[in-house]
């Protein structure tokens, strides 16, 4: 298995992965909507190769919670000939290492699955809805990195737009 960060020229192999993966209409969900205009944090945004063929990735995107910067995970999958394997772990733990410079995580999913990666519900941080509040989970990537944050979760630059009384 060969990991490496995400490149252009791997968009739509990755982007055939996920329409596997996931239902259709994925793109409708409220994530989707904080990730409009907004480009991918590529240093963490990572593809999984076995005999040249994409069999995960990972991606993450910048967005504010309360005004504060946070990392939002997902989608991150598998191919269903992988998985069982452990390359969704690999892909989590892999890119949540390589995330300097970053305080905080946050994702919509599973808290009994991503529970082994650290992440938590976060009381007070409203995804757009029609988002259900148990699947908000958070990271703390640095010791107290949540504490005091609460509040909307917004695109990348729509806090300091909405500052600037744009």
């Amino acid at each position: 298995m060969e990991l490496a960060r995400e490149s252009p020229g791997d968009w739509w192999e990755i982007e055939a992965l996920f329409d596997l993966c996931f239902a259709p209409g994925r793109e409708a969900l409220s994530s989707y909507r904080l990730r409009d205009g907004v480009d991918p944090v590529v240093a963490l945004s990572l593809v999984a190769r076995s005999e040249g063929q994409v069999a995960g990735a990972i991606r993450y995107w910048p967005v504010r919670v309360g005004g504060a910067p946070t990392l939002l995970l997902g989608p991150v999958a598998v191919h269903p000939t992988h998985q069982g394997e452990g390359l969704g772990a690999l892909l989590i733990e892999t890119s949540l290492a390589r995330a300097e410079g970053w305080t905080r995580a946050l994702l919509v999913g599973d808290a009994p699955y991503y529970a082994r990666f650290g992440f938590h519900p976060v009381a007070g941080v409203e995804m757009p809805p029609p988002t259900n509040p148990a699947r908000v989970l958070g990271r703390a990537l640095e010791d107290g990195a949540w504490q005091g944050i609460s509040g909307r979760v917004t695109r990348w630059g729509e806090s300091q737009k909405q500052k600037r009384g744009a």
